[in-house]
């Protein structure tokens, strides 16, 4: 990264994010699913199998990374946060419940929000970002980054790069993100809570995720892959996952960093301008609900 600008001259940014959902989607489908062990111990992989294989493997690349934590998740293994610390990655918020913010009132979003942050807080896990909970975030969601102090949020779709949102007046990076970069939509299944149907095959997803890469690296895009630990952190994608990023490496232009750093980088970038959150008004006689 040799100037000012987000990409630091880089022909692309990877940022790699984990979100360590364990249990907390299929909590947030119905709390009778807790009594399903098969189901529960399917998630409890990504915290207690994945994690700990996706550590060595960035370990091994150094590659740095930002894991996106529910509190709730943080809360009933106390020790992860800190030890993905340890390791040099990024700890971020991922809401306390899983719960999507659409799903929620202003009042519910707010105390979900603000008991995620008590966690950290209790664990001394410093926290500068946020992703919602299934993308869904709302203009309270953005309030509650803004008015706490967050530098950067994940859940939007405007752009291919970094953008700047303007919140109260106060700024906002924006690292948007996309289904196409989502391990969700290739991996998941379950046969209830229904989370998906289809399982690809990890190399049908290293050819696609490549060719996303390739593109970017064109455009001088931001490559923000999400993925999660359960789905993820299994042999055979992990092994697709590291080769995505030997490749990327081979290159020499693509530039690895957590997601704070590029908001710090693109919270300094001149060029960028600033923009509103999206508004839109629906006509209740044109578009009822």
């Amino acid at each position: 990264m040799t100037d000012a600008t987000w990409h630091g001259g880089a022909a692309a940014v990877a940022t790699l994010t984990f979100d360590v959902d364990a249990e907390t989607p299929i909590l947030a489908s119905g709390r009778a699913y807790a009594g399903h062990l098969m189901t529960m111990s399917h998630q409890a992989y990504g915290p207690d199998i994945g994690v700990p294989r996706i550590l060595e493997l960035l370990a091994d690349l150094g590659v740095p990374a930002t894991f996106f934590v529910p509190g709730w998740v943080a809360e009933h293994r106390p020790g992860l946060a800190a030890t993905i610390v340890e390791h040099g990655h990024e700890v971020a918020h991922h809401s306390y419940s899983h719960r999507a913010p659409t799903a929620m009132n202003a009042v519910e979003e707010r105390a979900d929000f603000e008991r995620a942050l008590e966690v950290f807080d209790a664990q001394g896990i410093e926290i500068k970002g946020h992703r919602a909970a299934l993308w869904e975030a709302t203009q309270t969601t953005l309030d509650l980054v803004a008015s706490h102090g967050l530098t950067y949020d994940s859940s939007l779709m405007g752009d291919d790069r970094p953008y700047v949102l303007g919140v109260d007046g106060r700024p906002v990076v924006e690292l948007p993100v996309h289904w196409s970069l989502d391990d969700w939509e290739q991996y998941a299944f379950l046969p209830s809570p229904q989370i998906g149907s289809v399982i690809e095959s990890p190399r049908k997803v290293l050819e696609m995720w490549r060719a996303e890469l390739d593109a970017m690296r064109h455009y001088r895009c931001l490559f923000n892959l999400c993925l999660h630990p359960f789905l993820s952190g299994r042999p055979s994608r992990l092994m697709a996952l590291r080769e995505l990023i030997e490749s990327a490496q081979s290159y020499g232009d693509v530039h690895f960093t957590r997601c704070r750093d590029l908001a710090d980088a693109t919270h300094a970038d001149p060029t960028l301008e600033h923009r509103d959150p999206p508004t839109v008004t629906a006509d209740p006689a044109v578009y009822p609900d």
